[in-house]
């Protein structure tokens, strides 16, 4: 058994042997940033202080060689090698934030809806233990012994008390998970999930006008954060932009419009960049951010979708003067396939 050491809290971590140091610190409850878990994002990027690590293997715009000479690794893949790794990452405090993720939970399909030509949404039900996760989490889903690799999906409403979860996928041509999933779960098939993952959470202690940009599935977790935050009755206004190619690309309109009409600090902006309609903004969302907002100084902003997407956007906001601290992203990554947790008891936060 090895120990992770966070600086500079002091708090230990126990690592089993082939864990990865994400893995053990999830295991234990602690909140560090992560998204593809497949070396390829950078956010889970922090210094090593001393002990040694296998990095495993890396893409290198997410972590530059000078960074590894600094002593800089990717702990999602990163596995401990000494007795014990003191990592630079945590305040004095380091209080647990997440629920531990569990693995293969058994949930049932009881619902299938074709959101978008491309978008699936699936309605999955648990035959045990109801989920415990945050808004704006992900879980994976896929099938080993079918050759359907696991694949990291957004969980797209808030807890409910039934613990339904609710995930909406993209085809991908290319994609044997989303193919399967699209193709070959049927109504009443037993599937399993893995998780909850993910640190895209908003923050309770959070007091600020909310500014949300989705793109195609990545609407998921923002409707999972959105559900919540105007259900425990936020008063700050929260306004909600979402881009298409054409309207038939757009979805959950109807709930976007039951949500405006009950909640009046809720305000929804299609935006649609290959047709015009009355209704609906024309562009790229960081090119028409402008025309929506002067100053987004005060406000917290999440922003979910492809990588490319998420880039354009944040610059167009900090553009308007949106802080780094109250910037929150999600991108989503082709290759991302993240090792899922041991069952673990669950734990209140």
């Amino acid at each position: 058994m090895q120990k992770i050491k966070l600086h500079p809290s002091g708090r230990e971590v126990e690592c089993r042997g082939g864990d990865t140091v994400l893995g053990a610190l999830e295991r234990a409850g602690y909140a560090l940033p992560n998204n593809c878990r497949a070396g390829a994002c950078g956010e889970c990027k922090v210094r090593v202080l001393s002990g040694h690590f296998d990095q495993g293997m890396v893409l290198d715009m997410a972590l530059s060689q000078e960074e590894r000479n600094q002593g800089y690794g990717l702990m999602c893949m990163a596995k401990p090698l000494s007795p014990e790794l003191v990592i630079e990452w945590g305040t004095e405090d380091a209080k647990p934030k997440l629920f531990p993720p569990r693995e293969d939970q058994r949930f049932v399909l009881v619902d299938r809806i074709a959101r978008t030509p491309l978008i699936l949404e699936l309605h999955l039900r648990p035959v045990g233990q109801v989920m415990r996760y945050w808004p704006g989490q992900y879980v994976t889903l896929g099938d080993e012994r079918a050759g359907v690799p696991a694949r990291c999906y957004s969980i797209a409403n808030a807890p409910r008390v039934d613990g339904e979860v609710v995930l909406q996928i993209t085809r991908v041509d290319d994609g044997k998970t989303s193919r399967w999933a699209h193709d070959e779960i049927k109504l009443g098939d037993v599937v399993k999930l893995s998780g909850p993952y993910g640190t895209f959470i908003g923050d309770l202690a959070v007091d600020s006008p909310v500014l949300c940009m989705a793109s195609g599935s990545g609407l998921a977790p923002i409707m999972a954060l959105t559900e919540a935050a105007l259900r425990r009755g936020y008063r700050k206004p929260v306004t909600l932009m979402f881009s298409a190619r054409t309207a038939d690309d757009l979805y959950d309109s109807g709930l976007m419009r039951f949500w405006e009409t009950k909640h009046r600090n809720f305000t929804y902006k299609p935006s649609l960049t290959r047709e015009t309609r009355d209704g609906c903004l024309h562009g790229r969302l960081p090119e028409v951010l402008p025309q929506a907002f002067k100053d987004l100084s005060q406000h917290s902003v999440f922003v979910a979708g492809n990588p490319d997407f998420v880039a354009a956007c944040v610059v167009a906001a900090k553009a308007l003067g949106a802080r780094e601290e109250m910037i929150h992203t999600e991108g989503y990554f082709g290759q991302a396939q993240p090792e899922t947790a041991p069952a673990s008891h669950l734990m209140g936060v």
